[in-house]
């Protein structure tokens, strides 16, 4: 049995064909936050994935990451004026518990951007023996100009490229750069923000270099397969692809797998803009498995927007199961099986 999935580098449905052991880096929470309904459908997508490998004699070995220190949760912290890390361990409390609710798999490791500065400080110091670095008053940044491969994977021209920079994270216009797409690597200490010493002076990490590093020390250079929402495709997973196979000369990730965006009322959900439907919220009031299934009427890939009556087709399909469930007989349940273990090989298309 081949599983056929999404590679967006490849832009096609193409056979995924791992190993008996699977290697899988799904891009994690920044914890200055409740988790939303995007969170929830990324995290649904990747736990039937794993399923399926399981069922089909795999052993998968899932790293989720938390982003533990970057810009936003450094601000929220700093308005309700308490410690990044506080904040981002009842954050992360409270992620587990959605997550445990909605009965996701956890992962394999989870680990925190803050327990892996070692091995940021390690990849950037490689990358900068190899010529791919530059530093201007304190920032290091990586130079795009020596990796040629830039943009590849996401397939954007450099004009789409730079205007995602500017809304997720990017400075395209900082004079400091040599070219708009260079990213920051290590940024310069600010006023009163968390700092770490390293061989090119005290900061920390740009957000890049987190995932990079602690993908690599957990799967080695490369994982069979790397994924997250589709709004990480650019810079997130782009610039992820630079700075590791500059810095290693292997491919980075075998397969790229991306979710949709769930919108509400006519936008992407997005904590900046606040058209959040939490998941504590909805499991305060629903059982957590109409949850899952009204997510699993959609496909991975599409994106749809999420309406307040979901929740009643998601309880009605419950109601459905449950029945069905209790009767002591019933037809052959073989060929719908096979029909849903086809359905997920298909694309995961439940």
């Amino acid at each position: 049995v081949t599983i056929r999935l999404h590679d967006t580098a490849r832009q096609a449905v193409v056979p995924f064909e791992p190993g008996p052991e699977v290697s899988l880096y799904v891009c994690g929470i920044t914890p200055y936050d409740a988790t939303h309904l995007g969170h929830a459908f990324t995290y649904l997508t990747f736990d039937v994935l794993v399923r399926r490998l399981e069922d089909l004699g795999h052993t998968v070995r899932m790293v989720r990451n938390i982003t533990d220190v970057d810009d936003s949760i450094l601000a929220k912290a700093k308005e309700i004026n308490v410690d990044y890390l506080d904040l981002a361990a009842a954050e992360t409390a409270e992620f587990q518990a959605d997550i445990a609710a909605l009965d996701l798999r956890p992962a394999t490791a989870e680990p925190t951007a803050t327990g892996s500065i070692d091995s940021m400080v390690e990849l950037i110091g490689r990358l900068a023996e190899a010529g791919h670095t530059y530093t201007v008053d304190g920032t290091t940044f990586f130079d795009t100009a020596t990796f040629p491969r830039f943009g590849d994977m996401c397939g954007y021209d450099e004009a789409t490229m730079a205007g995602f920079a500017a809304e997720r994270g990017g400075h395209p216009d900082d004079p400091r750069q040599r070219q708009p797409l260079d990213f920051v690597l290590w940024q310069a200490p600010v006023d009163d923000e968390p700092s770490w010493d390293s061989p090119f002076g005290p900061g920390r990490p740009g957000w890049h270099i987190e995932c990079s590093a602690m993908s690599m020390a957990a799967h080695g250079p490369t994982v069979d397969l790397h994924g997250g929402g589709d709004d990480l495709i650019f810079p997130h997973h782009e610039c992820e692809i630079a700075q590791s196979e500059a810095a290693t000369g292997e491919p980075f990730a075998r397969h790229w797998t991306h979710v949709g965006m769930v919108a509400y009322e006519g936008t992407k959900m997005s904590k900046s803009l606040g058209n959040l439907v939490f998941v504590r919220e909805l499991r305060a009031l629903h059982d957590p498995r109409a949850i899952r299934l009204a997510l699993m009427a959609h496909h991975y890939r599409a994106g749809f927007e999420w309406f307040d009556g979901d929740i009643e087709d998601g309880i009605t399909r419950l109601d459905r199961l449950v029945t069905a469930s209790r009767r002591h007989r019933g037809p052959d349940p073989t060929p719908t099986l096979a029909a849903v273990r086809s359905a997920i090989d298909n694309d995961l298309d439940l």
